[in-house]
Protein backbone atom coordinates (compact mmCIF):
# COMPACT_ATOMS: atom_id res chain seq x y z
CA UNK A 1 0.00 0.00 0.00
CA UNK A 2 0.88 3.66 -0.36
CA UNK A 3 2.03 5.40 2.83
CA UNK A 4 0.07 8.63 3.29
CA UNK A 5 0.28 11.38 5.90
CA UNK A 6 -1.98 11.57 8.96
CA UNK A 7 -4.72 13.31 6.92
CA UNK A 8 -4.70 10.67 4.18
CA UNK A 9 -2.81 12.91 1.73
CA UNK A 10 -0.11 11.50 -0.52
CA UNK A 11 3.33 12.53 0.70
CA UNK A 12 5.05 14.89 -1.72
CA UNK A 13 7.77 17.53 -1.67
CA UNK A 14 5.42 20.18 -3.06
CA UNK A 15 2.95 19.65 -0.21
CA UNK A 16 5.69 19.73 2.41
CA UNK A 17 4.29 16.69 4.22
CA UNK A 18 7.13 14.22 3.63
CA UNK A 19 8.57 12.31 6.61
CA UNK A 20 12.20 11.19 6.33
CA UNK A 21 12.59 7.73 7.93
CA UNK A 22 15.97 8.79 9.32
CA UNK A 23 14.25 11.63 11.20
CA UNK A 24 11.95 9.06 12.82
CA UNK A 25 14.90 6.86 13.73
CA UNK A 26 17.28 9.53 15.04
CA UNK A 27 14.88 12.36 15.87
CA UNK A 28 15.00 15.91 14.53
CA UNK A 29 14.49 19.37 16.02
CA UNK A 30 11.77 21.70 14.71
CA UNK A 31 14.11 24.14 12.93
CA UNK A 32 15.83 21.37 10.96
CA UNK A 33 12.46 19.82 10.08
CA UNK A 34 11.15 23.18 8.84
CA UNK A 35 14.24 23.69 6.71
CA UNK A 36 13.85 20.23 5.17
CA UNK A 37 10.19 20.74 4.37
CA UNK A 38 10.50 24.21 2.88
CA UNK A 39 13.73 23.93 0.87
CA UNK A 40 13.39 23.62 -2.91
CA UNK A 41 9.62 24.00 -3.02
CA UNK A 42 8.11 23.98 -6.52
CA UNK A 43 5.31 26.23 -5.24
CA UNK A 44 7.04 28.86 -3.12
CA UNK A 45 3.75 30.52 -2.14
CA UNK A 46 2.88 27.44 -0.05
CA UNK A 47 5.82 28.02 2.33
CA UNK A 48 3.79 29.83 5.09
CA UNK A 49 1.07 27.16 4.99
CA UNK A 50 3.63 24.33 5.23
CA UNK A 51 5.48 26.06 8.08
CA UNK A 52 2.24 26.54 10.00
CA UNK A 53 1.15 22.93 9.50
CA UNK A 54 4.56 21.60 10.55
CA UNK A 55 4.67 23.76 13.70
CA UNK A 56 1.17 22.58 14.62
CA UNK A 57 1.89 18.89 14.04
CA UNK A 58 5.46 18.83 15.42
CA UNK A 59 5.79 21.73 17.90
CA UNK A 60 8.91 20.15 19.44
CA UNK A 61 10.21 18.43 16.32
CA UNK A 62 10.22 14.61 16.15
CA UNK A 63 11.60 12.53 19.02
CA UNK A 64 14.01 9.64 18.50
CA UNK A 65 12.13 6.35 18.01
CA UNK A 66 14.92 4.06 16.84
CA UNK A 67 15.21 1.75 13.84
CA UNK A 68 13.56 -1.25 15.52
CA UNK A 69 10.39 0.64 16.40
CA UNK A 70 10.15 1.95 12.82
CA UNK A 71 10.75 -1.49 11.28
CA UNK A 72 8.17 -3.14 13.52
CA UNK A 73 5.66 -0.37 12.76
CA UNK A 74 5.94 -0.95 9.02
CA UNK A 75 5.73 -4.71 9.49
CA UNK A 76 2.55 -4.34 11.54
CA UNK A 77 1.04 -2.04 8.89
CA UNK A 78 1.93 -4.32 5.95
CA UNK A 79 -1.57 -5.49 5.16
CA UNK A 80 -2.36 -6.56 1.59
CA UNK A 81 -2.99 -3.71 -0.80
CA UNK A 82 -4.23 -1.10 1.66
CA UNK A 83 -3.06 2.51 1.71
CA UNK A 84 -1.68 3.46 5.12
CA UNK A 85 -2.21 6.66 7.06
CA UNK A 86 1.05 7.01 8.93
CA UNK A 87 0.41 8.08 12.50
CA UNK A 88 3.27 8.74 14.93
CA UNK A 89 1.12 7.14 17.64
CA UNK A 90 1.83 3.72 16.13
CA UNK A 91 5.59 4.09 16.13
CA UNK A 92 5.46 5.48 19.67
CA UNK A 93 3.53 2.38 20.74
CA UNK A 94 6.17 0.09 19.26
CA UNK A 95 8.91 2.11 20.94
CA UNK A 96 7.16 1.20 24.19
CA UNK A 97 7.19 -2.41 22.96
CA UNK A 98 10.99 -2.24 22.56
CA UNK A 99 11.22 -0.86 26.10
CA UNK A 100 8.93 -3.64 27.38
CA UNK A 101 11.22 -6.27 25.83
CA UNK A 102 14.30 -4.55 27.28
CA UNK A 103 12.76 -4.46 30.77
CA UNK A 104 11.77 -8.13 30.52
CA UNK A 105 15.35 -8.98 29.51
CA UNK A 106 16.66 -7.00 32.48
CA UNK A 107 14.43 -9.06 34.79
CA UNK A 108 15.64 -12.33 33.25
CA UNK A 109 19.31 -11.32 33.38
CA UNK A 110 18.94 -10.16 36.98
CA UNK A 111 17.40 -13.50 38.01
CA UNK A 112 19.82 -15.75 36.12
CA UNK A 113 23.12 -14.37 37.40
CA UNK A 114 23.87 -17.73 39.03
CA UNK A 115 23.83 -19.28 35.54
CA UNK A 116 26.40 -16.75 34.35
CA UNK A 117 28.65 -17.80 37.24
CA UNK A 118 28.19 -21.50 36.41
CA UNK A 119 26.78 -22.43 39.83
CA UNK A 120 23.21 -23.49 39.11
CA UNK A 121 23.71 -27.18 38.42
CA UNK A 122 21.31 -29.78 39.77
CA UNK A 123 17.88 -31.30 39.37
CA UNK A 124 15.23 -29.36 37.45
CA UNK A 125 11.57 -29.15 38.39
CA UNK A 126 9.23 -27.20 36.12
CA UNK A 127 6.12 -25.48 37.45
CA UNK A 128 2.74 -25.40 35.71
CA UNK A 129 3.51 -21.81 34.67
CA UNK A 130 6.79 -22.97 33.08
CA UNK A 131 4.93 -25.58 31.03
CA UNK A 132 2.24 -23.03 30.14
CA UNK A 133 4.59 -20.38 28.73
CA UNK A 134 6.49 -23.00 26.70
CA UNK A 135 3.21 -24.22 25.19
CA UNK A 136 2.08 -20.68 24.42
CA UNK A 137 5.43 -19.94 22.76
CA UNK A 138 5.06 -23.00 20.52
CA UNK A 139 1.64 -21.71 19.41
CA UNK A 140 3.15 -18.28 18.63
CA UNK A 141 6.00 -19.87 16.62
CA UNK A 142 3.53 -21.92 14.59
CA UNK A 143 1.45 -18.81 13.85
CA UNK A 144 4.51 -16.78 12.79
CA UNK A 145 5.67 -19.51 10.35
CA UNK A 146 2.17 -19.66 8.85
CA UNK A 147 1.94 -15.89 8.39
CA UNK A 148 5.44 -15.58 6.92
CA UNK A 149 4.57 -18.31 4.41
CA UNK A 150 1.52 -16.25 3.39
CA UNK A 151 3.54 -12.99 3.20
CA UNK A 152 1.46 -11.48 6.03
CA UNK A 153 4.08 -9.54 7.97
CA UNK A 154 1.29 -7.72 9.79
CA UNK A 155 -0.16 -10.92 11.23
CA UNK A 156 3.29 -12.33 12.02
CA UNK A 157 4.22 -9.19 13.96
CA UNK A 158 0.87 -9.25 15.75
CA UNK A 159 1.40 -12.86 16.87
CA UNK A 160 4.86 -11.99 18.24
CA UNK A 161 3.56 -8.82 19.91
CA UNK A 162 0.67 -10.64 21.62
CA UNK A 163 2.92 -13.36 23.02
CA UNK A 164 5.72 -11.00 24.08
CA UNK A 165 3.63 -8.31 25.73
CA UNK A 166 0.61 -10.16 27.12
CA UNK A 167 1.78 -13.72 27.75
CA UNK A 168 5.51 -13.54 28.47
CA UNK A 169 5.82 -10.08 30.04
CA UNK A 170 2.42 -9.52 31.65
CA UNK A 171 1.70 -13.09 32.79
CA UNK A 172 4.68 -15.39 32.89
CA UNK A 173 7.08 -12.93 34.48
CA UNK A 174 4.49 -12.21 37.20
CA UNK A 175 3.86 -15.94 37.67
CA UNK A 176 7.60 -16.57 38.02
CA UNK A 177 8.05 -14.11 40.88
CA UNK A 178 6.33 -16.20 43.59
CA UNK A 179 8.70 -19.08 42.74
CA UNK A 180 11.91 -17.07 42.60
CA UNK A 181 11.08 -14.90 45.62
CA UNK A 182 9.55 -17.59 47.85
CA UNK A 183 11.39 -19.30 50.68
CA UNK A 184 9.10 -22.34 50.32
CA UNK A 185 9.91 -23.04 46.65
CA UNK A 186 12.61 -25.69 46.41
CA UNK A 187 15.95 -25.23 44.66
CA UNK A 188 14.92 -27.58 41.81
CA UNK A 189 11.74 -25.57 41.17
CA UNK A 190 13.70 -22.31 41.12
CA UNK A 191 16.22 -23.81 38.70
CA UNK A 192 13.37 -24.89 36.42
CA UNK A 193 11.89 -21.39 36.39
CA UNK A 194 15.27 -19.74 35.73
CA UNK A 195 15.92 -22.15 32.87
CA UNK A 196 12.47 -21.47 31.40
CA UNK A 197 12.91 -17.69 31.61
CA UNK A 198 16.25 -17.98 29.85
CA UNK A 199 15.30 -20.49 27.15
CA UNK A 200 11.98 -18.89 26.22
CA UNK A 201 13.43 -15.38 26.05
CA UNK A 202 16.41 -16.57 23.96
CA UNK A 203 14.07 -18.33 21.51
CA UNK A 204 11.77 -15.30 21.47
CA UNK A 205 14.70 -13.04 20.51
CA UNK A 206 15.44 -15.34 17.55
CA UNK A 207 11.76 -15.28 16.56
CA UNK A 208 11.66 -11.48 16.70
CA UNK A 209 15.10 -10.81 15.18
CA UNK A 210 14.06 -10.38 11.49
CA UNK A 211 11.63 -7.63 12.52
CA UNK A 212 13.69 -6.04 15.31
CA UNK A 213 17.36 -6.80 14.57
CA UNK A 214 19.14 -4.31 16.80
CA UNK A 215 17.59 -4.65 20.26
CA UNK A 216 17.36 -8.44 19.87
CA UNK A 217 21.07 -8.67 18.97
CA UNK A 218 22.05 -6.49 21.92
CA UNK A 219 20.04 -8.57 24.41
CA UNK A 220 21.04 -11.90 22.86
CA UNK A 221 24.76 -11.13 23.22
CA UNK A 222 24.22 -10.89 27.00
CA UNK A 223 21.83 -13.83 27.20
CA UNK A 224 23.51 -16.44 24.98
CA UNK A 225 26.47 -17.31 27.26
CA UNK A 226 24.08 -18.03 30.14
CA UNK A 227 22.01 -20.28 27.86
CA UNK A 228 25.17 -22.20 26.89
CA UNK A 229 25.09 -20.94 23.29
CA UNK A 230 28.37 -20.22 21.54
CA UNK A 231 28.08 -18.02 18.46
CA UNK A 232 29.17 -14.61 17.18
CA UNK A 233 25.68 -13.27 16.40
CA UNK A 234 21.98 -14.06 16.71
CA UNK A 235 21.75 -13.62 12.93
CA UNK A 236 23.48 -16.98 12.36
CA UNK A 237 21.36 -18.91 14.85
CA UNK A 238 18.57 -21.24 13.63
CA UNK A 239 15.08 -19.78 13.43
CA UNK A 240 12.70 -21.25 16.07
CA UNK A 241 10.51 -24.18 15.06
CA UNK A 242 7.22 -25.21 16.69
CA UNK A 243 7.40 -28.23 18.98
CA UNK A 244 10.82 -27.40 20.40
CA UNK A 245 9.45 -27.55 23.95
CA UNK A 246 7.77 -30.47 25.72
CA UNK A 247 4.03 -30.08 26.26
CA UNK A 248 1.97 -30.67 29.41
CA UNK A 249 -1.72 -30.08 28.56
CA UNK A 250 -2.87 -30.50 32.16
CA UNK A 251 -0.47 -27.82 33.41
CA UNK A 252 -1.57 -25.49 30.61
CA UNK A 253 -5.24 -25.94 31.59
CA UNK A 254 -4.36 -25.27 35.24
CA UNK A 255 -2.69 -21.97 34.43
CA UNK A 256 -5.51 -20.92 32.10
CA UNK A 257 -7.87 -21.44 35.06
CA UNK A 258 -5.54 -19.45 37.33
CA UNK A 259 -5.52 -16.62 34.77
CA UNK A 260 -9.33 -16.59 34.60
CA UNK A 261 -9.48 -16.54 38.41
CA UNK A 262 -7.09 -13.59 38.64
CA UNK A 263 -8.86 -11.74 35.82
CA UNK A 264 -12.16 -12.25 37.66
CA UNK A 265 -10.68 -10.73 40.83
CA UNK A 266 -9.26 -7.82 38.81
CA UNK A 267 -12.64 -7.29 37.14
CA UNK A 268 -14.30 -6.99 40.56
CA UNK A 269 -11.56 -4.63 41.76
CA UNK A 270 -12.07 -2.39 38.74
CA UNK A 271 -15.85 -2.36 38.92
CA UNK A 272 -15.89 -1.74 42.67
CA UNK A 273 -12.95 0.69 42.66
CA UNK A 274 -10.91 -1.37 45.16
CA UNK A 275 -7.23 -0.51 45.54
CA UNK A 276 -4.96 -2.92 43.59
CA UNK A 277 -2.83 -3.67 46.65
CA UNK A 278 -5.70 -4.59 48.97
CA UNK A 279 -5.90 -8.32 49.61
CA UNK A 280 -9.39 -9.75 49.10
CA UNK A 281 -11.10 -12.82 50.56
CA UNK A 282 -12.55 -14.94 47.75
CA UNK A 283 -15.16 -17.70 47.79
CA UNK A 284 -15.90 -20.20 45.04
CA UNK A 285 -19.47 -21.42 44.53
CA UNK A 286 -20.24 -24.43 42.35
CA UNK A 287 -16.57 -25.40 42.01
CA UNK A 288 -15.83 -28.84 40.58
CA UNK A 289 -13.40 -31.25 42.21
CA UNK A 290 -10.66 -30.30 39.77
CA UNK A 291 -11.21 -26.58 40.46
CA UNK A 292 -10.99 -27.22 44.19
CA UNK A 293 -7.70 -28.99 43.57
CA UNK A 294 -6.43 -26.14 41.38
CA UNK A 295 -7.31 -23.55 44.02
CA UNK A 296 -5.31 -25.51 46.61
CA UNK A 297 -2.36 -26.42 44.36
CA UNK A 298 -1.91 -22.89 43.00
CA UNK A 299 -2.83 -20.96 46.15
CA UNK A 300 0.58 -19.24 46.18
CA UNK A 301 0.03 -17.84 42.67
CA UNK A 302 -3.50 -16.71 43.52
CA UNK A 303 -2.30 -14.97 46.67
CA UNK A 304 0.75 -13.26 45.19
CA UNK A 305 -0.37 -12.41 41.65
CA UNK A 306 -4.09 -11.96 42.35
CA UNK A 307 -3.54 -10.21 45.71
CA UNK A 308 -5.95 -12.69 47.31
CA UNK A 309 -6.14 -13.05 51.09
CA UNK A 310 -7.82 -16.47 51.13
CA UNK A 311 -9.85 -18.83 48.94
CA UNK A 312 -12.83 -20.62 50.51
CA UNK A 313 -14.91 -23.30 48.78
CA UNK A 314 -18.65 -23.03 49.51
CA UNK A 315 -20.63 -26.21 50.08
CA UNK A 316 -23.67 -26.73 47.84
CA UNK A 317 -26.08 -26.00 50.69
CA UNK A 318 -24.11 -23.03 52.01
CA UNK A 319 -25.65 -19.61 51.46
CA UNK A 320 -23.03 -17.01 50.49
CA UNK A 321 -23.05 -13.48 51.90
CA UNK A 322 -23.80 -10.50 49.69
CA UNK A 323 -20.91 -10.53 47.23
CA UNK A 324 -19.58 -9.10 44.00
CA UNK A 325 -19.45 -11.85 41.41
CA UNK A 326 -17.38 -12.92 38.43
CA UNK A 327 -17.75 -16.15 36.47
CA UNK A 328 -15.10 -18.77 35.68
CA UNK A 329 -17.04 -20.99 33.32
CA UNK A 330 -19.95 -22.27 35.43
CA UNK A 331 -18.19 -21.48 38.72
CA UNK A 332 -18.99 -18.28 40.56
CA UNK A 333 -16.15 -16.28 42.07
CA UNK A 334 -17.47 -14.25 45.03
CA UNK A 335 -15.90 -11.38 46.94
CA UNK A 336 -17.93 -10.52 50.09
CA UNK A 337 -19.00 -6.89 50.00
CA UNK A 338 -19.60 -6.18 53.69
CA UNK A 339 -17.46 -3.19 54.62
CA UNK A 340 -15.83 -3.29 51.20
CA UNK A 341 -18.05 -1.38 48.78
CA UNK A 342 -20.49 1.45 48.24
CA UNK A 343 -23.84 -0.41 48.28
CA UNK A 344 -25.69 2.18 46.17
CA UNK A 345 -22.98 2.22 43.51
CA UNK A 346 -22.91 -1.59 43.37
CA UNK A 347 -26.70 -1.71 43.05
CA UNK A 348 -26.56 0.70 40.09
CA UNK A 349 -23.81 -1.39 38.46
CA UNK A 350 -25.80 -4.61 38.79
CA UNK A 351 -29.00 -3.00 37.54
CA UNK A 352 -27.17 -1.56 34.54
CA UNK A 353 -25.68 -4.98 33.78
CA UNK A 354 -29.10 -6.64 34.15
CA UNK A 355 -30.71 -4.11 31.78
CA UNK A 356 -28.05 -4.82 29.17
CA UNK A 357 -28.47 -8.60 29.46
CA UNK A 358 -32.28 -8.25 29.29
CA UNK A 359 -31.92 -6.21 26.07
CA UNK A 360 -29.63 -8.91 24.62
CA UNK A 361 -32.17 -11.55 25.65
CA UNK A 362 -35.01 -9.72 23.91
CA UNK A 363 -32.99 -9.44 20.70
CA UNK A 364 -32.16 -13.15 20.77
CA UNK A 365 -35.80 -14.07 21.46
CA UNK A 366 -36.85 -11.79 18.61
CA UNK A 367 -34.63 -13.73 16.22
CA UNK A 368 -36.00 -17.08 17.38
CA UNK A 369 -39.54 -15.73 17.08
CA UNK A 370 -38.95 -14.87 13.43
CA UNK A 371 -39.95 -17.86 11.22
CA UNK A 372 -37.67 -16.66 8.42
CA UNK A 373 -34.63 -16.85 10.71
CA UNK A 374 -35.53 -20.24 12.20
CA UNK A 375 -36.34 -21.80 8.81
CA UNK A 376 -33.57 -20.28 6.70
CA UNK A 377 -30.56 -19.86 9.01
CA UNK A 378 -28.09 -22.76 9.33
CA UNK A 379 -29.03 -25.19 12.07
CA UNK A 380 -25.83 -24.44 13.97
CA UNK A 381 -26.67 -20.72 14.05
CA UNK A 382 -30.18 -21.37 15.37
CA UNK A 383 -28.79 -23.72 18.03
CA UNK A 384 -26.22 -21.12 19.02
CA UNK A 385 -28.97 -18.50 19.40
CA UNK A 386 -31.00 -20.84 21.64
CA UNK A 387 -27.90 -21.42 23.79
CA UNK A 388 -27.43 -17.66 24.06
CA UNK A 389 -31.03 -17.29 25.31
CA UNK A 390 -30.38 -19.91 28.01
CA UNK A 391 -27.11 -18.21 28.98
CA UNK A 392 -28.80 -14.78 29.22
CA UNK A 393 -31.57 -16.24 31.38
CA UNK A 394 -29.03 -17.80 33.77
CA UNK A 395 -27.12 -14.52 34.01
CA UNK A 396 -30.32 -12.56 34.79
CA UNK A 397 -31.19 -15.04 37.55
CA UNK A 398 -27.72 -14.67 39.03
CA UNK A 399 -27.88 -10.88 38.90
CA UNK A 400 -31.28 -10.96 40.61
CA UNK A 401 -29.79 -13.09 43.40
CA UNK A 402 -26.93 -10.61 43.80
CA UNK A 403 -29.35 -7.70 44.02
CA UNK A 404 -31.37 -9.53 46.66
CA UNK A 405 -28.25 -10.15 48.74
CA UNK A 406 -27.20 -6.55 48.30
CA UNK A 407 -30.38 -5.40 50.02
CA UNK A 408 -29.19 -7.18 53.16
CA UNK A 409 -26.27 -4.74 53.32
CA UNK A 410 -28.38 -1.61 52.88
Amino acid sequence: GLIRDQDGQKMSKSKGNVLDPLDLIDGVDLDTLLQKRTTGLMQEHLRPKIEKATRTQFPDGIEEYGADALRFTFASLATTGRDIRFDLGRIEGYKHFCNKLWNAAHYVLMNTEVLAEGRDEGELEFSAADHWVRARFDIAVEAVHKHFAEYRLDLASQAIYEFTWHEFCDWYIELSKPVLQSEQAGAARKRGTRKTLLEVLEALLRLLHPLMPFVTEEIWQQLAPRAGIDGPTIMLQPYPEAGAFDSDPEAVQDIEWVRQFILGVRQIRGEMDIAPGRRLPVMLQGASDIERQRAETHSTLLQHVGRVESVAILAESEEPPASATALIGDTRLLVPMQGLIDVDAERKRLEKQRNKVEADLERARGKLGNPNFVNNAPAAVVTQERERVESFQRTIEQLAEQLDRLEALA
